[in-house]
């Protein structure tokens, strides 16, 4: 998006290189990452970035409102309350795709958000074994406010762990060791000393978890959520028996599963900025736009995704048994802004943003990005293309 420093990238390329590039990668955790890696990092200029930033700001505005609660109240399904919500999310991820006005100006869209956690630990490693490989720009850094990798380790550290010992916390998610994210908590243990433990690994005493590590009983004071509850559902029967984990434990969720439900594609309908499309609940729908084919339906809670309907019919809103999961949003018309050496790639750009347990505010602290050249954004979706896949943006300080 830079024309100087693309060009440089592209003219300076090597498949040589990429290769290098990524045995490096892999050889901290070999075997462990399951997606396709793009060829290239991605720059951002102060321009594009501050617009994704303010947007982020206004949101997090709304958020800290003292009626975001209520209005979000039923976005939580019934049969997944817990205890100890907290006041606040330690995680919330803003996702932009990248798009063109007609006079040739680049901004960008919302697409989604989660308050939930991303690649928080595959994010420090990724950008430095990439910068042994790679030359980045003096001026650019995939960290905002005043962040290096020493200093946003130490914030990860705080957020999560708080005053626990790292065995008293545990990074939460269903059969861990074959999540296509896997790679997140080897990261994640390897900065943070914390296991990744699945739900079937959890016995209860009383209101209190526990989990064997390396044969000793440890008493679970907090939890790093991962487990997303869609696919827990979908998986349940095959899991076996586990915990039940809307029981009132005395533990501690970094984050709170009900954080997955507030802050997501059900808030759209709430926000009304340049940068984020028109959005409404199906179940609130006046009326069907007659402009259809610039719209795209989407279940609220699933996720990777699925279950997206790219090309709307009326039949297809009329299908729809539960409107209520629903939302149409007004269609993001990605460009292909990143020239590559053959056909240029489009891109989103995950914003992700830390908060301390008491901070007035969450902080923006790295992101993510991903390159695609197929109809959507999603590795799965380009799985026979190069120049596409995970990456991560270097914005201009």
């Amino acid at each position: 998006m830079i024309p100087a420093i693309r060009n440089f990238i592209n003219t300076n390329f090597t498949e040589t290189q990429y290769q290098e590039f990524l045995k490096d990668l892999h050889s901290a955790f070999p075997g462990a990452i399951d997606f396709r890696v793009a060829e290239t990092p991605v720059f951002v200029d102060k321009g594009l970035g501050d617009k994704m930033i303010a947007t982020c700001e206004y949101i997090i505005d709304f958020i800290k409102d003292p009626s975001f609660k209520n209005k979000t109240e039923t976005a939580i399904p019934a049969a997944e309350r817990l205890s100890n919500e907290g006041k606040q999310p330690h995680f919330i991820a803003f996702d932009f795709g990248v798009c063109q006005h007609e006079d040739g100006s680049l901004f960008p869209a919302l697409i989604e958000m989660q308050g939930f956690p991303t690649l928080f630990g595959f994010q420090a490693y990724y950008p430095e074994v990439l910068e042994k490989h790679y030359s980045i720009p003096e001026g650019y850094s995939n960290y905002f406010n005043g962040l290096d990798k020493s200093s946003y380790i130490s914030l990860l550290k705080r957020v999560i762990l708080g005053e626990c010992n790292s065995k008293e916390v545990i990074l939460l998610e269903i059969k861990p060791h074959q999540q296509k994210t896997r790679i997140d908590f080897y990261c994640t243990e390897k900065y943070l000393g914390i296991k990744p433990v699945c739900l079937t690994e959890l016995f209860s005493e009383g209101n209190k978890l526990f989990y064997l590590n390396n044969g000793e009983k440890i008493q679970i004071k907090r939890i790093y959520n991962r487990v997303i509850a869609d696919e827990l559902n979908n998986m349940r029967t095959a899991l076996g028996e586990s915990i039940d984990l809307t029981k009132d434990y005395d533990v501690e969720w970094i984050t709170h599963p009900h954080w997955f439900y507030r802050i997501s594609k059900f808030t759209l309908p709430y926000l009304h900025h340049d940068c984020i499309p028109e959005t409404k609940f199906l179940n609130q729908l006046e009326s069907i736009p007659k402009d259809l084919e610039h719209y795209v339906l989407k279940p609220l809670f699933s996720f990777a995704g699925q279950g997206v309907i790219i090309d709307v019919t009326i039949d297809d809103i009329k299908n729809i048994k539960d409107p209520e999961n629903w939302i149409l949003q007004r269609k993001v018309d990605y460009a292909a802004c990143i020239e590559t050496p053959n056909s240029p790639a489009k891109v989103e750009i995950r914003l992700m943003y830390l908060w301390e347990e008491n901070a007035p505010r969450p902080i923006l602290a790295t992101n993510l990005a991903r390159l695609s050249k197929g109809k959507m954004i999603g590795v799965r979706y380009n799985t026979d293309k190069d120049w596409v896949g995970g990456s991560v943006a270097y914005f201009k300080k």
